[in-house]
């Protein structure tokens, strides 16, 4: 039975020192710099005042109560349930109960909605500038170079994710080239910035889709991933309760209509005859 022959490709190991460890030193200072350049550019959290933070708080009550009523006693519950009731109902928690039925305000009038929009923005140019120029520098002086083979075998599908850059249709896709090496480096540093600058170092992960994607489809994704992870951080900030532009008073309504339909059971009913039957086994 004939064999497949090994392809061999002689390749200059000095790429391994003037191309691969400078791509990923850049990438690792690049990462190191934009953190402290999040942090020097993140917003100053505003602080809550006390009627915005009971209204938060008292829903999340409701959420908890919905959550762990099978701890309670069914007096305990139903007192507990009625109180809550009885305040979202009439608007008592409420942060300003004079708007109560009105439709909320405009989220883009909201100065703290604002602040966290620029501060999204001013992220995303710190993510997508030092992409774009390192991208730049590669295309520049490091295009396409054949820098390393990998030690494991993989199939056909894999090529365009590792020879991107090298246009050829015959080579072994174990072979990759600097691009797909820059690109290999964007996925697998997270875990060196999580132990360098820990878990919040501002640094997301890019979507898998972009495996197969142009250069400039990479970079718009990578820049879509950042922005998405920062408008679902900034929204957590900015309203525990909901995003920006949600009625506190049709939560509250909603919150009230789903303990009215619990069905109280305790996880205490019954002990004795449990305990004795388990004891009698």
């Amino acid at each position: 039975m004939a064999q497949i022959p090994v392809q061999t490709l002689y390749r200059d190991p000095q790429l391994f020192y003037w191309i691969l460890i400078p791509i990923t030193v850049v990438m690792v200072l690049t990462g190191v710099l934009r953190h402290y350049a999040s942090v020097l550019l993140a917003n100053i959290p505003k602080k809550l005042d006390s009627k915005a933070m009971r209204e938060q708080r008292f829903l999340a009550r409701g959420v908890a109560l919905r959550s762990n009523y099978h701890a309670l006693s069914r007096k305990s519950f139903a007192a507990r349930r009625e109180a809550l009731t009885a305040g979202y109902e009439t608007g008592a928690f409420l942060k300003n109960p004079e708007n109560k039925g009105q439709p909320p305000a405009n989220p883009l009038s909201d100065p703290s909605a604002m602040d966290g929009m620029m501060g999204m923005m001013k992220n995303n140019m710190a993510m997508i500038i030092p992409n774009t120029l390192i991208m730049s520098w590669i295309n520049a002086f490091f295009s396409g170079y054949v820098i390393m083979k990998l030690p494991f075998p993989i199939t056909l599908k894999f090529k365009s994710m590792l020879q991107a850059g090298v246009q050829t249709k015959d080579m072994d896709p174990r072979w990759m080239s600097s691009i797909s090496w820059y690109f290999l480096c964007i996925f697998g540093l997270q875990f060196v910035y999580v132990f360098l600058l820990g878990s919040d170092n501002g640094t997301s992960s890019p979507p898998p889709t972009m495996l197969g994607a142009h250069t400039t489809d990479i970079l718009r994704t990578l820049a879509a991933s950042q922005v998405a992870a920062q408008m679902q951080t900034q929204q957590m900030q900015m309203n525990p309760m909901g995003g920006p532009g949600q009625d506190p008073d049709k939560q509250f309504k909603a919150e009230a209509e789903n303990l009215a339909v619990v069905e109280h059971y305790s996880v205490l009913d019954d002990v004795e005859t449990r305990l004795l039957e388990g004891i009698k086994l």
